[in-house]
């Protein structure tokens, strides 16, 4: 897994409440059975006409100020429904890193540290601050710093948030399940010798 330690990068808003996972990636494309390739079907049925081919321009993220982003900023339980751990590889495959909402549902909050992204809950007002900042100025990044745990504004002005301590180190050091597991590849190795396990 990739380590999150820092990152600068431009902000998409998507301003809606209660986004579940099949609206992040809808069912039909949950077939197959890589980790990649669904970034162009992130958000399928708000990014596209009827066609599904042809970007909304109704929808926000489709303006090309928001090309290229790399945090998402959104709304309360981001991520509610289904469990489907395709839903942050869609977001990740789109390219963004860095989600930040007043809140996350659990399983996908927990999904998206196990697969290298940062999602940070925030208090409701500051997130609003940031929708008008971000629709004010074309091109509006933030400048994220796991190590320190603040988001630093286009204004140099800091927030603080928190994360557990334990999913911020295995963010740090790219630690996924198998990276935590193979930390005892030592102790495996010898077990499997002494027990014969081939």
């Amino acid at each position: 897994m990739k380590p999150f330690t820092t990152l600068t990068g431009i902000v998409a808003p998507l301003e809606a409440l209660n986004v579940d996972t099949d609206q992040i990636i809808p069912k039909q494309f949950l077939k197959r059975i890589e980790r990649t390739g669904y970034g162009p079907m992130l958000f399928f049925d708000w990014r596209y006409l009827a066609d599904g081919v042809t970007p909304d321009p109704k929808f926000e993220m489709n303006a090309a100020r928001y090309q290229g982003a790399s945090i998402l900023l959104t709304k309360d339980n981001f991520g509610c429904g289904s469990s489907r751990e395709h839903a942050p590889w869609a977001l990740d495959n789109y390219g963004i890193r860095c989600i930040l909402a007043p809140s996350f549902a659990d399983i996908f909050f927990n999904n998206c540290f196990n697969n290298g992204m940062l999602p940070i809950k925030l208090d409701g007002a500051i997130v609003e601050e940031l929708f008008q900042e971000v629709r004010a100025q074309e091109g509006y990044q933030l400048a994220v710093d796991l190590t320190a745990q603040t988001i630093t504004r286009p204004n140099g002005k800091t927030i603080s948030f928190d994360v557990d301590p334990f999913k911020k180190e295995c963010l740090l050091n790219g630690w996924d399940q198998i990276g935590l597991t193979l930390r005892h590849q030592d102790k495996i190795d010898a077990f499997e010798e002494a027990h014969g396990i081939v």
